[in-house]
């Protein structure tokens, strides 16, 4: 993680310029690499940053009071420090949801307070910033996340099979953000393995996805390498490039942020109810049955492997894909018609390389196409995950009335 000396560089210079809104980008970024440096799961810290950016959002909404939306009960706080509000509702969040981080956090919230002048304004800004996060942490104690899972694995009383436990079967039972529940937008089922669709996608994804394919081109390879990373800051260096569009408020980058975590946490929530609904095998194992499915244009594979590990849940729909369009379509209802800047983010997974795209449809496209690179889904999964991504980020844009 960046040093408190850049950290502070920064933050000097942000305040010189006045640039309000780069206090809640600069806080978004600096959480995603608190929540990664905790080693925690994409699942548990797509859950952590929608609750400290929805904490975020809370408390500058109560000092600038620009939007009417909110999940708390805050009092108005005019004239409070908005800088300190974001370090304070940082700070409390991370605290509560990452305490392995307590140093690293305390550091950072101290060398963001540096910058601030000290009175009356900075006293009520932290405090407004802690009660926002404390509301919103108790908003979503019982939200499920703490269920243990209890995954049955499927065999016959005295056989063999693979003895790791798929991931977060229980994800499927938590508590949304936008949706009524978990299974809204629950898609209709995978192809039927007679079908067209089921042979054209067994080998596309054969073909494109092996571990040593000849047919993969290194733009290919590439985009798959970038895409094997799954925690959640990947999709935050989009959002960041919409947050630092010129003429940005900063309520309105606070907004920004609470819808597309909350959109892209519920696509979590989504995507696994449909997951161990349907429980459709993975490339890996389809390939090295295809004799077994009753398609004559599946041809086996006995030893195919997919380019990148297999993730330990079923296939359908696709995860990555569901999130990449529920950010992609928050994105697009915020900016709407008008100028799409640079769209840029690094990949951990890929060494740090960073990828833009000059618009948001190319975005969502290339992560889909990504997983079949990988060899870990099919194109309907892609599909399918998208559209549900797309109904969940309505949601969100509907509540926090997006691009207004």
């Amino acid at each position: 993680m960046r040093s408190v000396i850049v950290i502070i560089t920064f933050l000097l210079m942000t305040a010189s310029k006045n640039v309000a809104a780069d206090a809640v980008t600069e806080w978004n970024e600096l959480a995603g690499d608190i929540v990664v440096n905790a080693k925690i799961g994409p699942l548990p810290a797509e859950r952590m940053l929608a609750i400290v950016q929805a904490s975020v959002y809370e408390a500058v909404n109560a000092i600038t009071q620009r939007y009417v939306v909110k999940d708390t009960k805050l009092e108005a706080v005019p004239g409070a420090s908005v800088e300190a509000a974001i370090a304070a509702a940082n700070r409390t969040a991370l605290s509560k949801l990452v305490p392995s981080q307590q140093s690293a956090i305390d550091q950072i919230y101290q060398a963001a307070l540096a910058v601030i002048a000290d009175g009356e304004s900075k006293v009520s800004g932290i405090a407004v910033g802690e009660k926002a996060a404390y509301a919103i942490l108790a908003l979503r104690t019982n939200d499920g996340a703490a269920a243990g899972e209890s995954y049955r694995p499927y065999t016959h009383a005295g056989t063999y099979v693979p003895t790791v436990i798929p991931e977060a079967p229980q994800w499927m039972h938590r508590k949304p953000w936008l949706m009524t529940h978990p299974a809204q937008f629950r898609p209709a089922p995978p192809p039927q393995l007679g079908s067209e669709l089921w042979a054209r996608d067994y080998n596309e994804v054969k073909v494109l996805g092996g571990k040593n394919s000849r047919e993969r081109s290194a733009e290919q390879t590439a985009i798959a390498r970038f895409w094997e990373e799954v925690m959640p800051p990947i999709y935050h260096g989009v959002v960041r490039s919409v947050a630092n569009m010129p003429e940005r408020e900063i309520t309105q980058n606070a907004r920004l942020f609470a819808a597309v975590t909350q959109a892209s946490d519920d696509a979590l929530i989504a995507v696994f109810d449909a997951k161990y609904h349907y429980g459709f095998w993975r490339p890996v194992t389809a390939i090295r049955n295809g004799d077994i499915d009753g398609n004559d244009a599946t041809e086996r594979d006995a030893s195919w492997l997919p380019f990148i590990d297999t993730p330990m849940h079923p296939e359908y729909p696709c995860a990555h894909c569901i999130v990449s369009a529920a950010v992609g379509t928050v994105l697009q209802a915020e900016i709407g018609n008008g100028e799409t800047p640079l769209l840029t983010t690094t990949s951990t997974a890929a060494g740090g390389v960073a990828r833009s795209w000059t618009n948001l449809s190319d975005f969502m496209q290339e992560v889909a196409n990504a997983r079949i690179y990988d060899g870990v889904h099919y194109r309907n999964s892609g599909k399918a995950g998208s559209e549900m991504g797309q109904k969940i980020a309505g949601l969100a844009a509907k509540k926090y009335s997006l691009g207004k």
